[in-house]
């Protein structure tokens, strides 16, 4: 059975980290739901890229879920911080040492949950104030215990393929790399 991550969007959304993760997660043979906050399916990047999300967060059963991972930009990465029902979720994910994934300024939800306290992770430059307690470090993706953090639009590709690495295999996310000619 294909493992499911849920890629969740907020208005405002950093396109190039939404669509190249989406794209390599679907390129492993994942079974990818995008999921709108917004109540509506159609999400508005930063750049105003309209995506239309495959569901939205109230049709989405967490307990089948094996991964939730938020693309950043901003707005985008506060629309996901104010969303209740979303934190909660991580909330659950992270209590149950179920897998979670944040890139860019997104990692600042996380990081506003306090399940960054004591590991180390990555972010934008900027918004380390908001990895409170966590150790920031400056490499493009890192992962710790069942958190997967990426620093940003040009390590977007790398973080993906660290998702792919730990929901499939090493040997797939090398062989993407490959394939994509990601060095």
């Amino acid at each position: 059975m294909k493992r499911k991550i849920a890629v969740h969007l907020a208005d405002g959304f950093e396109e190039i980290e939404a669509v190249s993760i989406i794209d390599v997660l679907r390129r492993a043979d994942l079974d990818v739901r995008v999921v709108s906050v917004t109540g509506q399916l159609a999400v508005t990047g930063a750049h105003q890229l309209q995506v239309i999300a495959d569901m939205l967060f109230e049709q989405v059963d967490y307990n089948t879920i094996y991964m939730i991972v938020l693309p950043g930009g901003m707005p985008g990465a506060s629309n996901l911080d104010a969303h209740s029902g979303l934190k909660k979720q991580i909330k659950q994910f992270n209590a149950a040492n179920k897998e979670l994934a944040a890139i860019c300024a997104a990692p600042l939800v996380f990081g506003n949950l306090g399940i960054l306290e004591g590991k180390p992770a990555v972010c934008y430059p900027g918004f380390e104030k908001f990895l409170k307690g966590a150790d920031v470090l400056m490499l493009p993706v890192v992962e710790s215990g069942n958190i997967i953090t990426g620093r940003g639009i040009g390590a977007a590709i790398t973080f993906a393929l660290k998702i792919v690495e730990k929901a499939v295999s090493a040997e797939k996310a090398q062989l993407l790399a490959r394939q994509m000619l990601v060095e």
